[in-house]
């Protein structure tokens, strides 16, 4: 008797891990960061790497996991860069600044009902807004790092629609 097994490929089941899903998986993964390294190189993005990192953390093997991830990238960043453009704006740099802007923008992700991912992306991006010495102003830099994220989620998407990952399945004598 053959008995047929399907699975999806998901983060931390090492058995999706062999033959053809890994050179797939593998494939469609390098393909879509240098997609976005491009596309960001493209608009002379001065950290074009954030799009491929954005691309890597999204690139999931479903749409609908890929679109919880995206969306909630999306926010998070948008509103880090809004917190740490506005402080870096208005505030001289200082770990205090930084500490309440980190606390604040929490409270603000409460308010607007985002998850705690959100708020972990969106912390991620307001400290690369208020903590990277940078030469331009803090809304050129703000805007920059969202552009990065927003080319490599949109990437992501796109390339999850295009060439979705697929279930596999195992034969197994029984």
């Amino acid at each position: 008797m053959i008995e047929t097994r399907t699975e999806t490929a998901e983060i931390g089941k090492p058995a999706s891990w062999t033959g053809l899903p890994v050179l797939l998986h593998s494939s469609r993964t390098a393909v879509s960061a240098l997609v976005s390294v491009l596309v960001a190189r493209l608009f002379r993005l001065p950290e074009a790497y954030w799009a491929p990192i954005t691309t890597l953390v999204i690139t999931q093997s479903s749409l609908g996991a890929a679109l919880t991830v995206s969306w909630q990238r999306f926010v998070g960043t948008a509103l880090g860069a809004v917190v740490g453009a506005i402080a870096a704006s208005y505030f001289e740099p200082h770990v205090l600044v930084f500490a309440f802007s980190v606390f604040f923008l929490g409270l603000l992700c409460a308010l607007l009902r985002s998850d705690q991912a959100a708020y972990r992306f969106g912390g991620i991006t307001l400290a690369i807004v208020m903590l990277v010495p940078r030469s331009g102003p803090p809304w050129q830099i703000a805007f920059h790092r969202f552009a990065e994220v927003s080319i490599g989620i949109g990437v992501a998407l796109v390339l999850t629609v295009v060439w979705p990952e697929r279930e596999f399945t195992q034969q197994r004598k029984g």
